[in-house]
């Protein structure tokens, strides 16, 4: 795979393709992968995806601390019964991606892409789009090829750990990948898939980890709800004709620093942060016994 913007961009503009296109010709030089086997992986994983964004909005679980327990359900509900501030696309989207979290939580089955944490980005994202343009399974298959190819250079020049690079690793990554999906399932060019990513990690560099208790719940979700709403304001930037100076991979590095910079409390230890607050001390105290 190619990892610099201007290469992806020279490359596509070349070979006049998108940025899936790209993605689909590298991971068929696996010789053990066929076209057919990419695809039907790809549809089993965005299956899963569906079914976890959909799981939690008309029932509730009920978790060990209730952190998160319902929200999916009653945001879903609200929707339903109220003109909401951000519109029933918006607001049902969010609802989707509590429903991942949510899910998560109850030990449920998820596609953590990238992370556990950052599990309910993609698929809400992914969902929506289907619902609302009636994309068939060949565009949301290539979707998913320029999430990847995203994913791919994220991983080569930082992070998807938030114990290493705080939340925008993971959160910010899962955005960036859903912004480039949606950019490649709505027609857009290579250089707006990576204009939309870049975007989306902008919005939320520095952004840190601090779970209550260690645990993928809280406040996790509510960068979940946002991290979605990141990635459709950012496509549509990048759809608009909006470019982020800074190319994707210098974008990149620099999350990647800025979260070696994040003391390490703010980094997944269940410290600093809305971890370190003396409501998320007592559940973190509660949750380890005597361990804590």
């Amino acid at each position: 795979m190619l990892n610099t913007q201007k290469e992806i961009i020279d490359y596509c503009n070349k070979n006049n393709c998108s940025l899936a296109d790209l993605v689909l010709h590298e991971e068929l030089k696996n010789p053990h992968q066929t076209e057919e086997s990419l695809r039907a992986g790809l549809l089993e994983v965005l299956e899963v995806m569906k079914n976890s964004s959909h799981d939690a909005l008309e029932k509730s679980y009920t978790t060990r601390f209730k952190m998160i327990d319902g929200f999916s359900k009653t945001f879903n509900d609200y929707r339903k019964e109220k003109e909401t501030i951000c519109g029933d696309f918006l607001v049902h989207a969010m609802a989707m991606a509590f429903s991942t979290s949510e899910t998560n939580a109850a030990m449920g089955k998820i596609a953590a892409a990238p992370t556990a944490g950052s599990a309910g980005i993609m698929p809400a994202a992914m969902s929506s789009m289907r619902i609302r343009y009636n994309l068939d399974d060949d565009t949301m298959i290539r979707g998913f090829l320029a999430s990847i190819g995203i994913g791919q250079i994220i991983g080569n020049y930082a992070t998807f750990a938030g114990a290493e690079g705080g939340c925008q690793a993971e959160c910010g990554s899962a955005s960036a990948m859903a912004a480039a999906a949606i950019v490649e399932m709505l027609g857009g060019s290579a250089e707006m898939a990576l204009n939309a990513a870049s975007i989306t990690i902008i919005n939320v560099m520095g952004l840190v980890c601090d779970p209550i208790a260690g645990l993928v719940e809280y406040p996790c979700t509510f960068r979940n709800a946002s991290g979605v709403m990141n990635s459709f304001i950012s496509a549509d930037m990048a759809l608009a004709g909006i470019k982020s100076i800074v190319p994707f991979e210098e974008t990149v590095q620099a999350m990647g620093e800025v979260g070696h910079m994040l003391h390490e409390s703010l980094r997944e230890t269940g410290l600093g942060g809305i971890a370190g607050t003396k409501t998320g001390q007592a559940i973190r105290r509660e949750f380890l016994g005597d361990n804590a």
